[in-house]
């Protein structure tokens, strides 16, 4: 919707405005649009979750502030407090600063530091907000399992989807890579695909509550990727750590320096950055990708209404198209992800190697 809004203004309102009036607000929208903040600023983690504008006034949700300071102790207060002004001594610091975007307070000396955050910002609201919709999703699929008999039932609609959904990802993932124990693992899988999964498509959804960019904060893919680390490096059995530390090549690669069992340890950590980055940068690259194509539309305001308004046609289709991608990259990286977590566990836990007898 808000798309077709920037469209049909994008093509009405140069047309009916007299030549003068338009050379004006051209120069003037050129002049105030900018290019990195319209990208960064809809990606970037904020302390309000910006709705829309009305008349050039921003309509937003406030949210919670929790920060400790060192010298003040702890303030809960609205981020609507820190508007364009200073509240109990903390404010949002500028670009132009160090902890830029990010509630910094100043010290005895004059200098900015930046107090324990504990604030519920857009990505960890939107994450309150899709964890309890996949808690409702899971339990109601559960509920009609309580109630019917699926042998004699065959569920539908969103049901149905739920049960082609994790009977594809368990039988055609987790139990191939992880081997006959996968049970064990399955939960942990099943709710790492469902959750980059939901979390994928809400943040495809221009209007709240959707929209956050939550896959595409390093922070939330750092702690996904440091669950699969855990499971893989606690629950390794003895031949997985037999083939890290003392692996089955020329001694002269071990002894006297242990080249190889180097490299193995380095290979324990290398797998979960993969798994961090490769979600991260696909996500953020997606949403650069469908804001840059939107941009096209206010980056052409200025070169005449026939050529703003054919651009502005292809923008929107184009984006339309980019965002039916975004559909299958959503399940690609949530699929991707828990196949490569599957793959990581099923090589912790490899079968010890039999001694082979001579004849």
């Amino acid at each position: 919707m808000k798309k077709l809004l920037t469209l049909i203004l994008a093509i009405v309102l140069p047309m009916t405005a007299l030549p003068a009036q338009e050379a004006v607000a051209d120069s003037a929208a050129e002049a105030s649009f900018d290019m990195n903040e319209y990208l960064y600023g809809h990606v970037r983690d904020a302390y309000e979750w910006h709705i829309t504008t009305v008349n050039g006034e921003p309509i937003s949700i406030p949210l919670m502030v929790i920060v400790r300071s060192k010298t003040t102790g702890w303030h809960v207060f609205s981020s609507r407090k820190l508007e364009g002004s200073e509240y109990e001594g903390f404010y949002i610091a500028p670009s132009s600063s160090k902890y830029a975007n990010k509630i910094v307070e100043r010290d005895a000396s004059g200098a900015e530091v930046k107090p324990l955050d504990l604030s519920i910002t857009k990505n960890v609201f939107g994450l309150m907000i899709n964890g309890a919709l996949l808690i409702f999703i899971i339990l109601g699929t559960a509920r009609w399992y309580k109630k019917h008999d699926a042998e004699e039932e065959v569920p539908r609609g969103g049901v149905g989807l739920m049960e082609m959904l994790v009977s594809a990802i368990e039988e055609g993932v987790i139990k191939d890579a992880v081997g006959e124990d996968y049970k064990k693992y399955s939960p942990y899988l099943l709710t790492a695909f469902f959750f980059i999964f939901l979390n994928n498509l809400m943040g495809i959804v221009p209007f709240f509550p959707g929209g956050a960019n939550i896959t595409g904060n390093i922070a939330v893919t750092f702690v996904l990727a440091m669950f699969t680390f855990f499971i893989v490096n606690v629950f390794g059995n003895k031949q997985y750590w037999k083939d890290i530390l003392w692996p089955e090549v020329p001694t002269w690669l071990k002894v006297p320096v242990p080249l190889m069992p180097a490299i193995e340890i380095i290979g324990i950590f290398t797998k979960p950055f993969s798994l961090m980055v490769r979600l991260f940068a696909n996500m953020l690259a997606g949403h650069f990708m469908i804001l840059g194509v939107v941009a096209v539309i206010f980056l052409t305001a200025h070169m005449g209404a026939a050529l703003n308004g054919g651009l502005g046609i292809v923008s929107v289709l184009l984006g339309v198209f980019m965002d039916c991608l975004e559909l299958l990259v959503a399940f690609i990286q949530a699929y991707v992800f828990t196949m490569l977590s599957a793959v990581f566990i099923g090589l912790s836990r490899p079968k010890p190697e039999t001694d082979k007898t001579t004849k």
